[in-house]
């Protein structure tokens, strides 16, 4: 059915209320310090997954988004757009060549995508 097959789940962001606060319990869970530490992103780098911390309410997330890697994001979304899913957010870069996009699916939840070009 799909030409374009993902890459699997490599990225998990999480909106927190309070990044300062949220870091240390990631870090406890994950066992080590964060790679990235900003007060807008605190992202750890595990050995096949991203886990990441956002401002809640950021792009308007409510609760944790999966991103799916891909290798073609544009062709991905075309396909699950014609499949009945509904575009959140438009590809866009958001540095170091990585582009991502969200969508929501038939009952509203958010996935996303990302492709390293």
């Amino acid at each position: 059915m799909s030409s374009t097959p993902t890459e699997g789940i490599k990225t998990v962001l999480h909106p927190v209320s309070d990044v300062a606060k949220a870091k240390p319990v990631y870090a406890a869970l994950l066992g080590f310090q964060p790679q990235t530490d900003e007060p807008y992103y605190v992202g750890f780098e595990t050995e096949d997954h991203h886990i990441g911390l956002v401002p809640g309410g950021a792009d308007g997330m409510t609760s944790p988004v999966a991103y799916w890697k891909v290798g073609d994001i544009e062709a991905k979304l075309a396909e699950v757009t014609a499949a009945g899913a509904t575009v959140k957010t438009a590809p866009r870069e958001v540095g170091g060549g990585r582009v991502v996009a969200t969508f929501t699916d038939p009952d509203g939840n958010v996935l996303g995508l990302l492709e390293d070009r």
